[in-house]
């Protein structure tokens, strides 16, 4: 159908989904299981506009409908998202960013949205002919949450749907994962992450080997890793992947990368220089790998970023 030809490389997942409508048996509840980045969300929201458009919704309206569903303002669409607690209110990831909230452990689906969940499907669709709710990773719901969660898709109601996007059957409760109907997610082949990247507008990425080696078959991810690539300075980046060369530019590097870079982007750039050394094995050696990963453990620790930093790249010039 055309509402999924946005999709590249999920033939299994169009076909049951496409299948459940031509049949008429929607499932009270989806799993959308697989990597990150790989269509699970707009695949979602592709199969919400062919509910919405295969009960009372004209052709002539799927690109206003689409629309709506991608805005996440359609009145029988609720798009549920993990957020941050901050004074009394719930932000979402953009919503913290613009307010320079400072993060310091990562957004969860709360318990007060699985509670909103429940009272937008006790009340009857407005316009289409059931309501939907998607939980974008849904694995990030703790006990409390995914417990209500399941009194909701216990009785989900007869017009109504649920989504949950999540990494796989071992990130949520069985008892969840029992109620819903499993939608597998694959990585993409190279041909079809050149395909998508290529559509996204980010063809440079395919001449990066390490984003690629990074995403392993996964677009979002791989679109990902270049924006975090790109937010590091480029001084920086030079030095650490061709090669420090004495004490004191070890120093110098440790000193401005935890200057410049918070502990976030500090683990993604150990991350990328990891595969970088990879790739030069006869250049860097197998220690170098293991000094980055005992860095990794040390910033989760909250050791002090700088004398990690100054630890690791010595160690490396050393090696």
């Amino acid at each position: 159908m055309h509402e999924f030809t946005p999709i590249i490389g999920q033939n299994q997942a169009i076909e049951l989904l496409t299948q459940a409508v031509a049949h008429q048996r929607i499932a009270p509840a989806y799993l959308f299981a697989g990597s990150p980045g790989v269509g699970r969300a707009l695949t979602a929201e592709c199969f919400i506009q062919l509910l919405f458009s295969d009960t009372d919704s004209p052709v002539s309206d799927s690109s206003s409908l689409q629309s709506r569903i991608h805005k996440r303002n359609h009145p029988d669409l609720l798009w549920v998202e993990p957020t941050y607690l901050h004074q009394g209110k719930l932000l979402s990831p953009q919503e913290a960013t613009e307010a320079g909230v400072k993060r310091k452990s990562p957004p969860q689906i709360r318990l007060e949205q699985v509670r909103e969940v429940s009272q937008f499907l006790s009340r009857p669709p407005l316009e289409a002919a059931r309501s939907v709710v998607v939980l974008q990773q849904a694995e990030t719901m703790r006990e409390s949450a995914a417990n209500g969660l399941l009194k909701t898709l216990e009785e989900p109601g007869k017009r109504a749907t649920l989504i949950l996007i999540a990494p796989g059957v071992d990130s949520l409760l069985p008892t969840l994962v029992s109620r819903c109907q499993r939608i597998p997610f694959y990585r993409l082949t190279q041909e079809n992450m050149q395909l998508v990247l290529e559509k996204a507008g980010y063809g440079e990425i395919l001449a990066n080997p390490e984003v690629i080696a990074m995403s392993q078959g996964s677009p979002g991810e791989a679109i990902a890793c270049w924006e975090k690539l790109q937010q590091i300075p480029a001084d920086i980046l030079q030095v650490a992947t061709q090669g420090i060369g004495d004490i004191r530019q070890a120093l110098t590097v440790a000193r401005d990368i935890s200057k410049s870079l918070d502990t976030e982007a500090q683990l993604w750039l150990i991350d990328y220089l990891q595969h970088c050394y990879w790739r030069q094995q006869q250049v860097y050696g197998a220690e170098c790998l293991k000094h980055l990963e005992v860095a990794r453990k040390y910033l989760l620790s909250y050791v002090q970023p700088r004398l990690v930093w100054e630890c690791t790249l010595m160690a490396i010039v050393r090696s």
